[in-house]
């Protein structure tokens, strides 16, 4: 089954040359030309989608926050440019990763064909492991404590299943960062120290253990 793509920018002819590009690769490809033309496409089940930032109306990034509880699915951003403030919005807002304008094709096509196989490996793991009141069921990407499910974005999700996946490890923010991205990119601790906050607040309104230790100095560890 071939994989979907959604795309969505409001250039007109970018959507022409990427979907003739992409249709020939092989992907099935939805576009939409702005995010209220979006939301209407995204019961399609996209696989993967490609959002530009800048557009009239309904931008990348809210319409990302919108749709995100209810995609599971990686979300790369299309931005002429980016500072770094922009950046870490976005991926908080539910991101996975940055596309420069102008960009190559064939360097599009590596960040997709390098998330979709990302998305893969983690529908492929059916282990669940427990950590006292904590559970984690890695192939439906789901987290319990005490029974009752704790509801977390998809990078926190990846921030406590990589984490958790070797537990007693001391891992620097900037190499978290790059995990959970799926791609070498380099390290903004920012993120990682915001959406790790997130985590902690989220597990302290069902439990009072600490999953998530600080290692001052040196990054974060899982905690058995």
């Amino acid at each position: 089954m071939h994989d979907k793509i959604l795309m969505v920018d409001d250039d007109r002819e970018l959507l022409k040359m990427l979907s003739r590009y992409f249709t020939w690769k092989n992907y099935v490809v939805i576009t939409a030309e702005n995010g209220i033309e979006a939301l209407e496409k995204i019961n399609t089940n996209p696989d993967i989608i490609l959002l530009d930032v800048n557009m009239p109306g309904m931008d990348g990034i809210e319409l990302c926050r919108k749709i995100r509880d209810s995609v599971s699915c990686p979300i790369l951003f299309l931005t002429a440019k980016v500072e770094e403030q922009d950046r870490i919005m976005g991926l908080l807002s539910g991101g996975d990763d940055y596309i420069l304008k102008p960009f190559s094709l064939k360097e599009l096509e590596a960040r997709i064909i390098a998330h979709l196989k990302r998305e893969e490996r983690l529908h492929r793991k059916t282990e669940q492991r427990f950590f006292g009141e904590l559970s984690i069921d890695y192939s439906r990407k789901q987290v319990q404590i005490n029974g009752q499910m704790v509801e977390f974005t998809k990078l926190e999700y990846e921030i406590i299943e990589f984490l958790s996946m070797n537990p007693e490890i001391v891992f620097e923010k900037e190499r978290i960062y790059e995990k959970i991205n799926g791609y070498d990119a380099e390290g903004d601790s920012r993120v990682v120290t915001e959406l790790i906050r997130r985590i902690r607040k989220k597990i302290k309104m069902y439990t009072e253990q600490e999953y998530i230790e600080t290692v001052w100095g040196m990054g974060y560890k899982w905690t058995k």
